[in-house]
């Protein structure tokens, strides 16, 4: 099943509920509840998990499968607390991750996980198309009970094209070799809604073009399909030909990434990603 899922960015619900019912789940295929909201929201999402997750799910909870001894939020963690972390999920390097996440929209925070899979290396992840939000509307169950999986072998190797650095995008502004696609909502874009973190000041990075990631999905919270994704990134003012260099995508928080899933959508192009506003102002304004 693996190999046949070896490029999809996504898996539908009807793909995962077959899965589950032919019990596929094991060691070739694992299924990872993502969930993560601003500290403001007071949701507890490892306490959700206990009390309901789609069958056979593992909890991965991204504030500990981060860089603890950075100042800015949700920075990725070393290739061996990548690999420990995952690898005690019960996940090796042939493991096919099927990531979700609980939100409203559909997908939130399980961008973020995918994209960390793929930045150390793993192609075989994919994100459940419309999360759970999807997968109760279409009846299927969900359970409390849960069994630790047995521990696997997983090494990760960072993919180093998959990220751009802070001086990168510094460098970028003297440059402009690169196009930046900010993600998130045009209030937070245009500094006339406040960030999550009060010591970030609003706005964003000179010459970003905005594409919130909600303009990416259709209202069941399922992604757009190609050609409507591609639409609106050339209408936006996006250069999908290569000649501009691909694409850096710029986000609010590393942990909510929800575009993510759009550089395999889009036929024959590769977006990278960018430090998220949070992490690239809070060291500007210390720079």
């Amino acid at each position: 099943m693996a190999a046949q899922v070896q490029t999809r960015a996504l898996v539908s619900v009807q793909w995962l509920a077959d899965a589950v019912k032919n019990k596929l789940v094991g060691p070739k295929l694992r299924i990872l509840d993502t969930s993560w909201y601003l500290p403001s929201t007071k949701r507890v999402t490892r306490d959700e998990f206990s009390q309901k997750h789609i069958p056979e799910a593992s909890f991965l909870d991204i504030d500990e499968c981060s860089d603890s001894t950075s100042p800015y939020d949700h920075m990725l963690p070393t290739s061996s607390h990548f690999s420990k972390y995952v690898g005690d999920l019960g996940i090796g390097n042939d493991t096919h991750v099927v990531v979700y996440d609980t939100s409203d929209f559909g997908a939130y925070s399980a961008p973020r996980v995918w994209w960390m899979f793929r930045a150390f290396g793993h192609g075989l992840v994919s994100v459940l198309d419309g999360g759970m939000k999807n997968w109760v509307a279409e009846g299927h169950p969900v359970t409390s009970e849960y069994s630790k999986p047995e521990r696997q072998e997983f090494r990760a190797t960072l993919n180093a094209s998959w990220v751009k650095r802070f001086e990168d995008v510094m460098e970028n502004i003297r440059t402009k070799e690169v196009q930046v696609v900010d993600t998130r909502v045009s209030g937070r874009f245009n500094g006339t809604e406040p960030e999550p973190r009060e010591d970030i000041l609003p706005g964003h990075f000179p010459g970003a073009i905005n594409i919130p990631f909600t303009s990416l999905r259709d209202d069941s919270g399922k992604l757009l399909g190609p050609e409507l994704l591609t639409k609106i990134f050339k209408d936006a003012g996006v250069d999908l030909s290569g000649r501009s260099g691909s694409p850096a995508v710029l986000v609010s928080r590393r942990a909510t990434s929800s575009w993510r899933p759009t550089r395999l959508a889009i036929p024959g192009f590769v977006f990278t990603t960018a430090p998220g506003w949070s992490g690239f102002r809070g060291r500007h304004q210390n720079t």
